[in-house]
């Protein structure tokens, strides 16, 4: 079975223009989005666009700051600074990865959790991180990453269960893989949370659920992958001038194991979520 995102995408999507007139009528102003985006990295600066590109579709305000190698670490922070005191700013995305000097900046301390629509904020993290329940996160204020929330909305938008099962998270990145490890605990799923240093064949071969987002193409073998496992690759890496996941699609496809595509997967649900949060902002401001 594929797990394609497409159509829950186009679902979360379908109320969001109307929610965004409903805020412009309210605010008597459109919601406004500014993003700090590097140019240094060709991927990650299509990925921007395009989430820039469907906001202004939704009638939202958008403006880039642009972030590269020659950005210095105080002028980056100092922008942050600015943007979370400046009220009439509704959401502020960061992308990653960042330039390499900026990666270590204490960034996510500045940002203004009101703001931060991929909860990257010391607050938004540390407040989900808190949550033990699925009910405490869905009924906390503040914003979670959003392609781990993508990831839980395709497991049961595609009714995946998750209480009792054993899920697999490769990558330990602060903004999707510990976020989506925490998520799967709070619907009762056993996680192992895998990285470099990790036995990656032993920890794979007994989990029903394997979420990827190491960034490699050809990580997964299916070899390693039980019968009946459902795999949700999050990767998105060009190889050979091609859009792919970590896992080979075809080969998974051979073996019949259940997977998301890449592209068509997580990706476009990652988008819907976070147009989604960008409105959220907005609304919580009426």
């Amino acid at each position: 079975m594929i797990l394609e995102g497409r159509t829950l995408a186009q679902q979360i999507r379908q109320s969001l223009p109307d929610r965004a007139e409903h805020v412009r009528q309210k605010l008597g102003r459109p919601i406004c989005l500014c993003a700090l985006g590097s140019t240094d990295d060709y991927a990650a600066r299509l990925y921007l666009q395009k989430e820039v590109e469907a906001a202004k579709s939704l009638g939202l305000e958008t403006h880039i700051f642009d972030l590269d190698q020659n950005t210095p670490p105080e002028g980056f922070l100092r922008a942050i600074e600015t943007l979370a005191e400046t009220s009439h700013i509704d959401a502020v995305l960061i992308p990653r990865p960042l330039p390499a000097q900026l990666a270590d900046s204490s960034f996510a301390d500045s940002l203004n959790p009101h703001q931060d629509v991929d909860g990257m904020s010391v607050k938004n993290l540390g407040r989900l991180f808190l949550c033990k329940t699925w009910q405490q996160v869905t009924s906390r204020v503040g914003f979670v990453p959003s392609t781990a929330t993508a990831v839980m909305r395709l497991l049961d938008f595609h009714r995946i269960e998750l209480a009792g099962k054993h899920a697999v998270v490769i990558g330990r990145s602060a903004t999707v893989g510990r976020p989506l490890a925490h998520l799967l605990s709070c619907k009762n799923a056993t996680v192992t949370l895998c990285h470099s240093y990790t036995d990656l064949p032993r920890a794979i071969s007994g989990a029903d659920i394997i979420c990827s987002a190491a960034g490699t193409p050809g990580l997964l073998k299916t070899e390693w992958i039980k019968k009946g496992a459902v795999v949700i690759d999050i990767s998105t890496n060009w190889k050979n001038n091609t859009l792919c996941g970590d896992a080979d699609a075809q080969a998974l496809t051979d073996a019949g194991i259940s997977y998301s595509p890449v592209p068509g997967g997580v990706g476009p649900v990652t988008l819907a979520v976070l147009l989604e949060n960008i409105i959220l902002s907005g609304e919580r401001k009426i």
